[in-house]
């Protein structure tokens, strides 16, 4: 299974993105994660295959929503109140697993990434 992160860009702080994640194949929970310059890469949110559970990162909940498609094989990341400490690049994972998490050493395919840079 191949995916392939897109939505992307330059956006002013207080605004907002959508980050779409296509998956070539069905993938189970997904995960969003980001690395931003000179830092290690950290969990962002998580959705489990039925969509009935997510978990999300302490400092993007309440700004964030995670959903998906599955019909289409597609994540999404709605980013609401983005501030320039939201400045990364941004990567969807997926699991073959159904249970959502936050670790990322259990997930199974990775996007490409895609950067997010927030102005001040």
């Amino acid at each position: 299974v191949q995916l392939q992160a897109s939505g992307g860009g330059l956006v002013q702080a207080g605004g907002s993105l959508r980050l779409s994640c296509a998956a070539s194949g069905r993938t189970y929970a997904m995960g969003w994660f980001r690395q931003a310059p000179g830092k290690e890469r950290e969990f962002v949110a998580a959705i489990s295959w039925s969509a009935g559970t997510t978990y999300y990162a302490d400092s993007v909940k309440g700004r964030f929503t995670i959903s998906r498609d599955n019909a289409k094989n597609m994540v999404y990341l709605q980013m609401n109140s983005l501030k320039p400490e939201d400045t990364a690049v941004y990567y969807c994972a997926g699991r073959k697993n159904v249970l959502a998490t936050r670790d990322a050493s259990v997930y199974d395919y990775w996007g490409q990434g895609t950067l997010v840079t927030v102005s001040s």
